[in-house]
């Protein structure tokens, strides 16, 4: 099995990939037929901070994040073309809230709504998966925790919120859809990895759980969150949430490191680490219909680089 450096994100019946050197678009339009969109990706060279284990992740993470959003703009526009009118408002809503474009569209600055959007999703991330268990520890205070303890219980709480905040949003019947393809791309990658013909029939034998999944990398972040914060102290509510912020950085690099790590290490340890993540993907990925592996295999087909070389850890 080879490792590879591709990776892909699930979209409104659609998927992303990203390889070395292009990212693809496709998604199923209402009509059935496939819209595809392919691009090179433009590679910044110049910056050396990229390249720096530890210090690249937090680089890395914010560029995934624009360009997903991107994708997931693009199709949740491909999604609503062919809907009935009624439908077509009731989801276009629905997407408008989610991007908040209403706004930005009536500027005439529609790029803006992605890097909004983005921000908007951090800053909730971290008010929901850090300010609020920080906070909620203060329940415990009449009782005489030490900063260990205290800090623990933080982290069970993070670990809580995470998961019900997945249980939540997997109830739902957008969500769902998507958790589809999301499984559809992780068994796609798989077939890839083991040298397999890009069929339906080859694909479907594969799992829909995969390490290098963006789900895993969140459940690493939380866990590094909860050693590191264990040794930072016990402050205020205002100087935990500043420390933690500052923090946060150096969390994603650590957090990135060892998803890299994981997604290509066979050893005991790897798996050991991996585990959880790849349970909680029992919540994030659904197994996915012949049409979703359809559009899996043909986003895939266009970013594999010609050269193998480029697709080598």
């Amino acid at each position: 099995m080879k490792k590879t450096t591709i990776g892909g994100m699930a979209l409104i019946e659609g998927i992303m990939m990203k390889g070395p050197k292009k990212i693809s678009i496709v998604i199923r339009k209402p009509n059935g037929e496939l819209y595809k969109e392919v691009k090179d990706l433009t590679i910044d060279d110049t910056n050396k901070l990229k390249k720096i284990p530890f210090v690249r992740g937090v680089f890395i993470l914010f560029e995934q994040m624009v360009l997903g959003t991107k994708a997931l703009m693009k199709s949740a526009d491909i999604a609503l073309e062919e809907l009935p009118d009624e439908e077509k408002e009731k989801q276009k809503d629905f997407v408008d809230r989610l991007f908040e474009k209403k706004f930005f569209q009536k500027l005439g600055i529609t790029d803006i709504a992605i890097y909004f959007s983005v921000v908007v999703s951090l800053l909730l991330g971290i008010l929901l998966f850090f300010y609020i268990p920080t906070w909620s520890v203060e329940i415990f205070k009449s009782f005489e925790f030490n900063s260990f303890w205290k800090n623990m219980i933080e982290g069970i709480v993070r670990v809580i919120i995470f998961i019900l905040y997945l249980l939540f949003a997997s109830q739902m019947k957008e969500i769902k859809r998507v958790f589809e393809y999301h499984g559809a791309e992780h068994k796609t990658i798989f077939a890839y990895e083991n040298g397999e013909e890009l069929t339906i029939e080859s694909i479907r034998k594969y799992s829909t759980h995969h390490p290098r999944c963006g789900t895993s990398f969140l459940f690493i972040v939380i866990i590094i969150s909860i050693i590191i914060f264990t040794i930072s102290g016990w402050q205020s509510v205002v100087m935990r949430t500043l420390i933690r912020l500052l923090l946060l950085p150096v969390i994603v690099g650590i957090s990135y490191e060892i998803i890299r790590w994981a997604g290509k290490s066979e050893s005991i340890l790897a798996k050991i680490i991996s585990y959880p993540g790849l349970w909680l993907q029992n919540i994030t990925t659904k197994e996915p219909d012949e049409k979703q592996i359809e559009v899996a295999i043909e986003a895939l087909k266009e970013v594999v680089p010609e050269d193998k070389k480029l697709d080598e850890w």
